[in-house]
C-alpha cells in the first residue's frame, strides 16, 4: 500500500509538471505568433522591415518655418504633395498662421491631378483655396514673369477668358519664395523634374528663393539604368538634362544637381531633406501612403516597370494606357499574346514573368479595340531591370511582326535620349549588347552625381 501511494504521488507530480510545461509552451507560442504578426505589418512587399520616413513637408513644418516666415509664398504641387496622414501640402500651408500662401502652381495633370497626359491645363481662380492657380502645362511650361511678379494684373488679363471672374477684393501679391512639393517616380521621362528645373530658373531670374521639400525615390536610390540623355541634341520637356533613364536620385538631389551643373542662372536653392530615408528603400518600405503622382501611375508596381515600358509610347504597340494596368499591360490588335508570352518567358529575364493578356483600351492607342499581348509580373524587383526587359519586348515583337511593328522615330528617340538605340534595334543588335555598351556612361554619371547626394 505504501508503495502504491508513493507511485501515485510521483505520477501526480509528473502530470502537474507536464501540465505547467504545456501551459508555458502555449503562452510562448502565442507570444511568438503575436510578434510575427506585428512584424508582418511592419514589412514591405519585399519582406524588409518598414522604417518610418518623414517627408520634407513634415520636417519643414516642424523645423524650417523660418525659411518662409514673413514672406509671400507660392507652391508648386499636385495630389502627391501630402504628409503621412494624407493632409495636402497646400492645405497645410494655407491653414498655418506662420505661412502666407498667395498662389498655387500646377505641373502636367494640374494641381488637382484631374487632367490626362498631354492635356492643356488652364489658369483659374480656385474658390476653395481663394487663390490663383497657374498652370505650368498650359500657356507655357515655364513660369512667366507675371506669374511671379505683378500677379494680380497678370491674372486679370486672363479674367473670364480662362480663369473665371476673379473677386474684386482679392489683391494677389507677388511671390517672394517658391516651394516645390511633388512626388517623383525616379525616371527621367517624367515631366515634373523639368517643371521643377524651369521653375527654379524662372525664380532665379526674378530673385525669388526656391525650396524643395524632398520625397523618396520610390524605386530606390541605388539602381541606375538606361541611356544618359545626349545633351543638348535630345533635350526636351520629357528629358531635359543628361541623366540616365533610371537615375537613382531624389527630387531634392536632382534640384541640387540641376542648379550646380545645368541651370543658366543658379537659384537661391534650399532642399529640406527627409528624415529616416535610406537609398536602398522601396516606397512601400517607407511607411508613407502612395498617392498617384499622375493619372497613369496608379501604383508602385507601375513605377517599377515604367523606366522601360515608357518606351512603348514611341512605337505602335499599346503601353496599356486606357486600362487599369498602364505600363504593366502591353499589346496590339495584331499580336498573339500566347506566342509572345512564350517567347518572352523563354528569355528567362531576371525578376520577371510574362502572362498572356487581352485588353481593350478605353482611350489612347487602339481605343475600343481588343488587343493581344502580355502583362509583366515582377517576381523579384531587386534583380528586375525594366530597361533591359523592355528592349527585349520591343526586339521580340519587331522580330515576330516585322510588317506590322513600327517605331515613331522622333518621339522614340526623344524619350530614349538618343537615336543610337533605335538604330541598333533596327540593325538587329541584341538588347543585352546594347545595355553592356551603356555601362561606361552610367559609371560616369554615378561619379558625377556623388557630390549631390543627401543620403
Amino acid at each position: 500500500m505504501a508503495m502504491l501511494k508513493l507511485f501515485l504521488r510521483r505520477t501526480i507530480r509528473i502530470k502537474c509538471r507536464l501540465l505547467v510545461f504545456a501551459i508555458l509552451s502555449t503562452v510562448f507560442l502565442l507570444v511568438v505568433s503575436c510578434r510575427q504578426e506585428e512584424t508582418k505589418t511592419q514589412t514591405g512587399s519585399a519582406g524588409s522591415e518598414i522604417s518610418p520616413v518623414r517627408p520634407g513637408v513634415e520636417v519643414f513644418l516642424e523645423k524650417k518655418l523660418d525659411l518662409v516666415r514673413g514672406k509671400r509664398v507660392g507652391l508648386v504641387t499636385n495630389p502627391s504633395g501630402v504628409d503621412r496622414n494624407l493632409r495636402s501640402t497646400a492645405w497645410l500651408l494655407k491653414e498655418n498662421p506662420e505661412v502666407h500662401l498667395v498662389a498655387l502652381y500646377g505641373p502636367e495633370h494640374g494641381v488637382r491631378g484631374n487632367a490626362q497626359a498631354g492635356e492643356y491645363v488652364p489658369f483659374y481662380f480656385d474658390e476653395k483655396f481663394q487663390l490663383p492657380v497657374f498652370s505650368l502645362y498650359g500657356q507655357s511650361f515655364r513660369p512667366a514673369p507675371g506669374m511671379l511678379k505683378n500677379i494680380d494684373e497678370y491674372m486679370r488679363s486672363f479674367d473670364i477668358q480662362e480663369t473665371g471672374k476673379i473677386p474684386e477684393k482679392s489683391m494677389i501679391e507677388d511671390v517672394e519664395v517658391m516651394i516645390f512639393d511633388i512626388q517623383d517616380v525616379g525616371t527621367r521621362v517624367y515631366t515634373y523634374i523639368a517643371t521643377m528645373a524651369y521653375a527654379m530658373e524662372a525664380c532665379a531670374e526674378q530673385g525669388i528663393e526656391f525650396i524643395v521639400l524632398d520625397r523618396p525615390n520610390p524605386i530606390t536610390g541605388t539602381i541606375i539604368e538606361g541611356t544618359v540623355l545626349q545633351y543638348p541634341e535630345f533635350s526636351s520637356f520629357v528629358g531635359l538634362y543628361p541623366i540616365p533613364q533610371r537615375h537613382g536620385m531624389t527630387i531634392g538631389e536632382l534640384a541640387i544637381l540641376f542648379n550646380e551643373r545645368f541651370l543658366k542662372k543658379k537659384a537661391r536653392l534650399t532642399v529640406v531633406p527627409m528624415e529616416g530615408w535610406r537609398r536602398d528603400m522601396w516606397f512601400d518600405q517607407t511607411g508613407l501612403p502612395w498617392v498617384m503622382p499622375s493619372p497613369n501611375m496608379p501604383t508602385l508596381e507601375t513605377a517599377v516597370v515604367y523606366p522601360g515600358q515608357v518606351y512603348l509610347e514611341g512605337t505602335n504597340v499599346s503601353e496599356g494606357r486606357g486600362t487599369t494596368r498602364p505600363f504593366e499591360l502591353f499589346g496590339a490588335p495584331w499580336i498573339d499574346g500566347n506566342e509572345l508570352s512564350a517567347r518572352l518567358n523563354a528569355l528567362e529575364l531576371p525578376g520577371v514573368r510574362f502572362r498572356e493578356a487581352w485588353f481593350t483600351p478605353y482611350f489612347s492607342k487602339y481605343q475600343g479595340q481588343i488587343c493581344g499581348g502580355c502583362q509583366l509580373h515582377v517576381t523579384d524587383r531587386q534583380s528586375f531591370r525594366p530597361f533591359l526587359t523592355s528592349l527585349w519586348i520591343i526586339a521580340t515583337i519587331r522580330n515576330m511582326y516585322p510588317e506590322k511593328f513600327a517605331f515613331y522615330p522622333d518621339y522614340f528617340d526623344r524619350i530614349m535620349g538618343n537615336s543610337r538605340v533605335r538604330q541598333d534595334l533596327e540593325a538587329g543588335k541584341s538588347p543585352a549588347e546594347i545595355v553592356r555598351e551603356l555601362q561606361l556612361q552610367l559609371e560616369e554619371f554615378e561619379r558625377l552625381r556623388k557630390p549631390y547626394l543627401l543620403y
